[in-house]
């Protein structure tokens, strides 16, 4: 049986379903609360706080009736129609949401009058198929529009991945299906979710910032972050020292028990990033020994990437560069000691948005032809709902919010845009959906610059996709890439699957030797991906694009053509009549240099749209 991780600490597999609400008379309703398996829930005022979470982002005129602790777990209160389902309600304004401090504002999500329902099917550690496959199947039988999966495993052949599976069932209800990429990057080719039918999402920052200044005994100061920022704790020097003074490695990455001879007491300790080792561990390590703060330097994979983490003592995450230059400090200093800077929340900060080190990276092993992953979003330090205490037992105020990083954040916001699109174009099939979210993507961050990595280099299509989801512009996309499930399946037959392989997928089956097979580089995606060299130099690539725009439209083809390749697009103009009205055309692409790989584009300009894919080229000898 496989076995699947999260690619957060949530335990949930999360579904949207669109709904309206109406009603003004107040009724009393018991609401049944199902607590988290792991929750500290125990004191009678924690739960009431959690309960009264719950009312919160109705109205502060909502009042509770009864609270219920023994025979069921939920409260009683009166509440109108419209009350009740601005209440489990899928990104419903929160006013006040803050945690320890920082990241106050009203916290709101992508799609307010969605409707969640979740399914669990996970373990405190990980996820067994057959229960993904069984919650997958009970969300398509009670009607969800959109699946939202932050989970995933290994690369596999799409009839041995459940997701893959459960996935291509659900497209043919109609059912969007939003997956996490991964957590494994910057290496290449660690994708999770790879099938074209599933919208594969990255992560990339935010213009916002947790601060943590560091100030050197020198006078040099870095920036880094840490959500935890206590008041308590003066801005004064104090003596700094590595871990891995000692040259051990496992000290150096601050493991549990490695500082048994080395002494930290009193003192802020640098540690390394990474070693398989949580970084809120690395600090309680630290803590434990009587360290008094902590700095968490990152190893050179994850260059710029910091995140703010609720650590459990005084810390702050600095980049590659930053670590680099205090371990010189250190090393050329008789008494180095070191400062934290608490600056708490700053926003508008740059380059953003950016691909953090952890987002996953193509290309796909499964299905190389196709250009994965397809999208990223917000994922990197994200604000959201939490159960659990956060920080050190002391400062807990019942406050349910967390900050959090992963892929498992950057696809609910898909997921939501998703939503949001669904409920505006009813008839629009996921793969419709899929194409207005990545033919409007930007590739350039708020400043107007290319979205950098993590090392602060402009990020590649295995990194980015499509690029930063904009969410005004996915719902009136002008164009739109259409896909059926035959499609997928003439898809998988050119892929070489065998039609036993097909037909697990298919449910149904399917003779490949009689169905027209499609190529990788055929199928109608909304990016191009081609391979040239060896015997290869000339390549042509087939689309069709249907009028979701105003009825009489015409758009002209821009290409930026990728490094060493000619690109020819035919016809260089579409001309539509009616909505709904679908063109083909062709890309020819002629080998002329290159090698390696390189990427471009290809966009539809109208005067009112400009309809984007982006062009992979992989060059092989």
């Amino acid at each position: 049986m496989e076995v699947f991780k999260l690619f957060s600490s949530l335990c949930l597999l999360s579904l949207l379903l669109l709904t309206s609400a109406e009603g003004v008379r107040r009724r009393t309703y018991i609401v049944h609360v199902q607590p988290p398996e792991s929750a500290a829930l125990g004191a009678s005022s924690d739960r009431e706080s959690w309960y009264r979470s719950f009312l919160a982002t109705v109205s502060s005129e909502v009042q509770m009736i009864h609270m219920y602790t023994n025979v069921i777990s939920g409260f009683a209160a009166r509440l109108t129609e419209l009350e009740l389902e601005a209440i489990t309600a899928a990104g419903a304004a929160v006013p006040g949401a803050e945690v320890l401090g920082n990241a106050k504002g009203m916290a709101i999500g992508m799609a307010p009058l969605a409707h969640v329902a979740m399914y669990k099917v996970c373990g405190e550690i990980d996820c067994a198929s057959s229960d993904i496959l069984a919650g997958m199947d009970a969300a398509v039988a009670d009607g969800v529009d959109v699946l939202s999966l932050s989970l995933g495993g290994p690369s596999l052949t799409f009839d041995e991945d459940t997701i893959a599976v459960g996935a291509f069932g659900a497209i043919e209800k109609g059912v969007f299906v939003s997956c996490a990429a991964g957590n494994s990057g910057p290496v290449s080719s660690t994708l999770s979710n790879e099938a074209p039918w599933i919208l594969t999402v990255a992560a990339s920052t935010m213009d916002r910032n947790i601060r943590v200044t560091v100030m050197l005994g020198n006078g040099l100061s870095f920036d880094g972050e840490s959500l935890f920022q206590p008041n308590s704790f003066p801005p004064a020097l104090h003596p700094l020292v590595y871990a891995g003074a000692n040259g051990s490695p496992a000290t150096a990455l601050c493991a549990n028990g490695s500082f048994d001879g080395f002494d930290v007491k009193g003192k802020i300790v640098l540690c390394d990033r990474g070693g398989g080792i949580a970084r809120l561990e690395k600090g309680a390590t630290v803590l434990s020994a009587g360290g008094i703060g902590m700095i968490l330097a990152n190893q050179a994979t994850d260059g710029y990437s910091t995140l703010a983490d609720a650590h459990v003592l005084p810390a702050s995450h600095v980049g590659f560069a930053a670590g680099d230059q205090i371990k010189a400090y250190i090393n050329s200093s008789f008494n180095p000691t070191a400062a934290f800077l608490f600056k708490g929340t700053i926003l508008g900060t740059s380059p953003a948005p950016a691909i953090t080190s952890f987002s996953s990276r193509g290309p796909s092993l499964a299905s190389p032809g196709i250009l994965k992953p397809d999208i990223t979003g917000p994922g990197v330090s994200v604000l959201a709902a939490w159960p659990f205490r956060v920080g050190p037992p002391s400062n807990y105020t019942g406050i349910t919010f967390n900050i959090i990083s992963g892929t498992s954040m950057s696809t609910p916001h898909l997921s939501g845009i998703a939503a949001l699109i669904k409920s505006a174009r009813p008839d629009w099939s996921p793969a419709a959906i899929k194409s207005a979210i990545m033919t409007t993507a930007s590739v350039v961050d708020h400043s107007g610059k290319p979205i950098m990595n993590e090392q602060l280099l402009p990020a590649d299509l295995f990194a980015i996709g499509a690029g930063h989801v904009n969410p005004v512009k996915a719902s009136n996309p002008g164009l739109v890439y259409d896909l059926s499930a035959d499609d997928y399946i003439a898809y998988l037959c050119g892929l070489g699957y065998a039609s036993k392989q097909v037909s697990v997928i298919a449910r149904r089956t399917i003779d490949c030797s009689a169905v027209s097979s499609i190529p990788e580089k055929d199928l109608n995606y909304p990016s191009i991906s081609v391979t040239l060299g060896g015997n290869t130099t000339y390549a042509v690539v087939e689309r069709t694009v249907k009028n979701v725009g105003n009825a009489a439209s015409t758009y002209t083809a821009e290409v930026g053509a990728p490094y060493g390749t000619y690109v020819r697009v035919h016809p260089p103009v579409l001309r539509f009549n009616y909505v709904n009205q679908e063109k083909r055309f062709f890309v020819e692409f002629k080998m002329v240099g290159g090698g390696g790989g390189s990427q471009g584009y290809l966009k539809w300009v109208s005067v009112n749209h400009e309809v984007r894919s982006p062009i992979s080229i992989s060059y092989k000898n």
